[in-house]
């Protein structure tokens, strides 16, 4: 029989092959401006140079960075090189990568305060840091009716909002029942697509999100939004959710928060606003202004995976 300890990376070589994956990160974080951000490989082409089959025994782990360097690493888009420019900012640091690092060495799980106490308590205790610095209302706090969660993207928030808005408008029926064809939920024609996939995995379906029309800045126009409120009440439907967002993915616009806020407390919808690109800009006081009207918000995400140095994925609901 085969000594199950075999099958185990010994202490002293997980810190030495710890120290060789660090040193090939701040290597990598050196010449990643010298690298063509954009792949060149085609389709198919890092999975044609790997093995058909699994490996039917673990390979040296200086082979396997090996095959990092030769077979991965043309096969990457470097979101990390200061010439990236596509999609989002998303910067990590040597400090986040090290948090990530200690994080997957505990290797804790989360669900429940009781299967790692301090995993609940720093993750509640750091979001309401958050909320502080960004100068969020009070509401949004742990120590109110609100606090924060991590969620991994603001697709995520978009849907954990609307399951919530989705059950405050039906008193928790449609938990039960399931969704009857009548709730309705509203975003601007700028809005990222996750509202609308969670409109479709919530219930809802896509008949049922209204894209509320701009104006010249882009930002969603409370009175079309106002109007759309009382056309879908009149034909005998339910509103029950407005996404608005502080910096859209396409031009960063700003939607009208008070304004938007104020139709909805008027009309009883859960609103939710959607920061996960801008609103990290609130860290300057300077403009804290692009949250103002967020103390009508019954929701709030943003994404420090964007401006805030910390690794994919990591938003703050």
């Amino acid at each position: 029989m085969p000594d199950p300890q075999s099958f185990h990376m010994p202490p002293d070589e997980f810190r030495r092959w710890g120290h060789a994956v660090v040193d090939w990160i701040a290597e990598y974080q050196q010449r990643v401006e010298a690298l063509p951000v954009l792949s060149p490989v085609q389709p198919g082409q890092v999975r044609a140079a790997l093995p058909p089959h699994p490996p039917p025994r673990g390979e040296p782990f200086d082979a396997i960075l090996a095959d990092v360097e030769r077979l991965i690493l043309p096969g990457i888009t470097h979101w990390q090189s200061p010439n990236f420019f596509a999609f989002f900012p998303a910067n990590t640091s040597g400090p986040s990568i090290l948090g990530e690092m200690l994080s997957a060495g505990l290797g804790v799980q989360g669900m429940l305060w009781a299967t790692s106490p301090a995993c609940t308590e720093l993750e509640t205790h750091v979001l309401d840091w958050l909320a502080d610095m960004l100068g969020l209302p009070a509401g949004f706090r742990s120590s109110g009716p609100g606090g924060g969660v991590i969620q991994d993207t603001a697709s995520s928030a978009a849907l954990c909002a609307l399951l919530a808005a989705r059950e405050r408008a039906t008193r928790f029926r449609s938990n039960e029942y399931g969704c009857d064809g009548t709730l309705v939920a509203y975003a601007s024609t700028q809005t990222h697509s996750s509202v609308e996939k969670a409109v479709k995995i919530a219930g809802l379906g896509r008949r049922n999100l209204r894209l509320i029309e701009v104006d010249d800045r882009f930002a969603l126009r409370p009175d079309a939004l106002e109007r759309q409120i009382h056309q879908d009440r009149q034909a005998g439907l339910t509103p029950c959710f407005v996404c608005a967002t502080v910096g859209t993915t396409s031009s960063n616009a700003l939607d009208p928060l008070p304004e938007i806020g104020q139709v909805c407390r008027a009309q009883r919808l859960w609103l939710h606003v959607d920061a996960a690109m801008a609103g990290p800009a609130a860290l300057c006081p300077e403009f804290r202004h692009i949250h103002r009207g967020l103390e009508f918000a019954d929701s709030y995400a943003c994404n420090p995976h964007k401006w805030m140095f910390t690794n994919f994925d990591c938003d703050c609901f």
